[in-house]
């Protein structure tokens, strides 16, 4: 692959075979992960049990232009018929609801295929340890797409933070807000259904959706872990079965404060995840509508807009990531695009039994999958017990 050096990514040696669980249809996240593997041309889908429903599953396969030998009606046919064919998939994204995850991973982790998860990878700590285990038993890839740390300035701002751009880190704000649960669900969702059923998507609702976001990205960008919190969940918007609300208190590492915002039912915001995070010596401030831009605030000096793109103050680690110039602009879809290369580099590297150098990726894995399902569960338990102070490791 020639890995030799940081500033830019690697050429890839050819398109890694992907193949796909999940995600057909009118829903959003199969179109993400298509948009980005394809974008990133790294990969190329050859296979695909796109809906449980057979008879989905072969339109669905037409739609996406998959040969109908490699339209499969079940995980099960997919992993045992792909992981035995000499030009079967390398990797499998996973895009089904959360409850489904860790048999559907192990299944293809059997037969020796690497694993692109989407979050939560599973709904208890138990099934999540469980998959940490299959994981370091057979050294695959288990890539878990938290496409916002795949930002140019997200990156941008991990770095600078890292360099000691704002001095030591003294407090940590995060918030994620969305309006589409201010009103009454779509009897008719199929989605919604599943995400309001605790027996289906464990314990939290809008925590376990949006706030394993939320937790990997300030995590991410503070370089900084979660030691404790307390929660308080709430429906603020039409009445629901589990919440679409939650107020969260943070402790990060040395007692550093911190909070975090999430919800579904505050009206005119679209996806607002955003942080903040001040230290001795300045701020950052990054909003997720408005990806292109971070806001540097040094003590003491005027505020400052560092863009997207090239030079002017951009780190390579940010650099690398901008595909087009200032001023045509990039959003999500060139997230995914960076999130989809990064995996294609950590799984071709496995493939052919070499190192990715250090900083060059930063592609979240199994651990982090798992700490988004620890951070859930212990936001139930503190709002259980009334909002106490709960360690979360």
């Amino acid at each position: 692959m020639g890995l030799t050096g940081t500033n830019v990514y690697p050429a890839a040696s050819r398109r890694l075979r992907l193949g796909i669980v999940g995600g057909g249809g009118s829903g959003l996240v199969g179109k993400w992960h298509w948009t980005g593997a394809r974008l990133s041309n790294r990969w190329e889908l050859v296979a695909g049990a796109l809906s449980s429903n057979p008879a989905k599953a072969a339109h669905y396969g037409r739609e996406w232009m998959l040969p109908a030998d490699r339209t499969y009606s079940t995980y099960h046919d997919m992993a045992r018929i792909e992981g035995s064919r000499a030009d079967g998939i390398e990797a499998v994204a996973i895009c089904t609801p959360n409850w489904t995850h860790r048999a559907i991973a192990e299944a293809f982790m059997d037969v020796g295929i690497d694993i692109i998860c989407d979050k939560p990878i599973t709904t208890t700590n138990e099934d999540a340890a469980a998959l940490v285990k299959r994981q370091r038993e057979t050294a695959l890839v288990f890539a878990v797409t938290h496409p916002y740390a795949f930002h140019s300035m997200v990156r941008q701002a991990r770095d600078m933070i890292n360099s000691g751009a704002i001095g030591q880190v003294r407090q940590i704000l995060v918030e994620y807000a969305q309006e589409w649960a201010t009103e009454h669900d779509d009897p008719e969702s199929g989605s919604l259904a599943w995400r309001r059923d605790p027996a289906k998507v464990g314990r939290a609702s809008a925590a376990a959706d949006i706030g394993t976001h939320a937790l990997h990205l300030i995590e991410f960008v503070s370089i900084q872990n979660v030691q404790q919190l307390r929660a308080d969940f709430h429906v603020c918007g039409a009445p629901k079965a589990m919440e679409d609300t939650a107020f969260l208190g943070l402790r990060f590492r040395h007692g550093v404060p911190g909070s975090m915002w999430i919800t579904q039912a505050a009206p005119g915001n679209y996806c607002g995840l955003r942080f903040r995070i001040y230290g001795r010596r300045g701020g950052l401030e990054w909003d997720q509508e408005a990806p292109e831009q971070l806001m540097y605030q040094p003590l003491n000096e005027p505020r400052q807009t560092i863009v997207r793109g090239h030079g002017s103050g951009v780190l390579p680690s940010a650099e690398r990531m901008a595909q087009l110039p200032r001023g045509h602009g990039e959003a999500l879809s060139d997230a995914w695009s960076n999130l989809y290369t990064e995996m294609a580099i950590a799984v071709e590297a496995r493939r052919n039994g070499r190192t990715v150098p250090k900083g060059l990726i930063a592609v979240p894995n199994v651990d982090d999958g798992a700490r988004g399902v620890r951070f859930f569960n212990a936001a139930a338990d503190s709002h259980e017990a009334g909002g106490v102070w709960v360690d979360l490791d």
